[in-house]
C-alpha cells in the first residue's frame, strides 16, 4: 500500500517500531553526511534531493530499500554489502537490527561527491530517468487523488433550482425583517401600512402622556380657601 503521509516524519509514525527506527537510522544518516540535501516525501517513498534526487528510502513488509541516483557508486561498494541491485541501484536490507551503517554512509558521502562532479558538467540525471532506473512507476506510485464527481443533467438542474429558491427565501426574510424595524412593513393587500409591535406600543405610550398632561393642565386647582371655612363651620356646629 501506498503510504499518503506528506511529511517523512509523518511516513516514519506509521511504520511498525522495528521499521521505524531502522528507517529513522538511516535517514538521520543521510541528513548528517549529505549536508545541504532537501527532505521531502515523494510516491510514498521518503526523497533526499540535492540539485535533483539523490535517494530514495522505501519501508517493505520485512525490508527497507535505499535508492541510489548515482550508480556508479553502487556498483563501487556492492563487495561490501547484500541485497544489492546493480541493474536497479539500489540496497535491500532484510536484516532491520543489523544495518551496515558503515558501509552506507561512505556511498552517501560518495554520493555527494559524485552528484556535484555532475551539476559542474552538467549533467544531472532528471527524475524521470531516476524512476525508469530505480523501476518505479511514477502513476502506480503515486497516492490516489481525491475525485469529486459533480451532478450533471436532472439532478444538477434540480439542485440549481433549490439554491435559487433559499435564496429568494432568504432575500424576502431580510426585506421583512428591515422593513418590521423600520416599522414600514405594509399589510397583505398591499396598501395599508402597519407598524410593527414595537412601534405600535411606543406611539400609544406617548398618546396616554400627552393626554394626561393636557387634561392636568385644564383642570382648575381646587379652592382652598373655601374648604378651611366649611371645616371650620362644622367644628362650631
Amino acid at each position: 500500500m501506498i503510504s499518503t503521509a506528506s511529511t517523512v516524519g509523518a511516513y516514519l509514525r506509521d511504520l511498525p517500531p522495528d521499521r521505524r527506527v531502522a528507517m529513522a537510522r538511516l535517514c538521520s544518516m543521510i541528513r548528517r553526511s549529505a549536508r545541504g540535501v532537501r527532505e521531502s516525501m515523494r510516491y510514498g517513498l521518503a526523497f533526499y534531493e540535492l540539485d535533483g534526487p539523490l535517494f530514495a528510502l522505501e519501508s517493505g513488509r520485512r525490508h527497507m530499500s535505499l535508492y541510489v541516483a548515482e550508480r556508479d557508486v553502487v556498483l563501487k561498494h556492492k563487495d561490501a554489502l547484500t541485497g544489492v541491485n546493480a541493474a536497479k541501484s539500489f540496497i535491500k536490507f532484510s536484516d532491520l537490527t543489523r544495518l551496515p551503517l558503515d558501509v552506507v554512509e561512505r556511498i552517501v558521502r560518495d554520493s555527494v561527491a559524485a552528484r556535484r562532479q555532475r551539476v559542474a558538467q552538467g549533467a544531472v540525471p532528471t527524475q524521470a530517468e531516476l524512476l525508469k532506473l530505480w523501476d518505479i512507476n511514477e502513476e502506480a506510485a503515486a497516492p490516489p487523488a481525491k475525485t469529486v464527481k459533480l451532478a450533471i443533467g436532472k439532478p444538477a438542474a434540480a439542485m440549481t433550482d433549490a439554491i435559487n429558491a433559499m435564496a429568494h427565501s432568504m432575500r424576502d426574510a431580510m426585506v421583512a425583517a428591515i422593513d418590521i424595524a423600520t416599522g414600514s412593513i405594509a399589510t397583505g393587500n398591499g396598501k395599508t401600512p402597519i407598524k410593527s409591535r414595537a412601534v405600535k406600543k411606543t406611539a400609544v405610550k406617548k398618546t396616554v402622556k400627552r393626554a394626561v398632561k393636557k387634561k392636568s393642565a385644564k383642570r382648575p386647582p381646587p379652592p382652598k380657601k373655601a374648604v378651611r371655612k366649611s371645616t371650620a363651620a362644622a367644628r362650631r356646629r
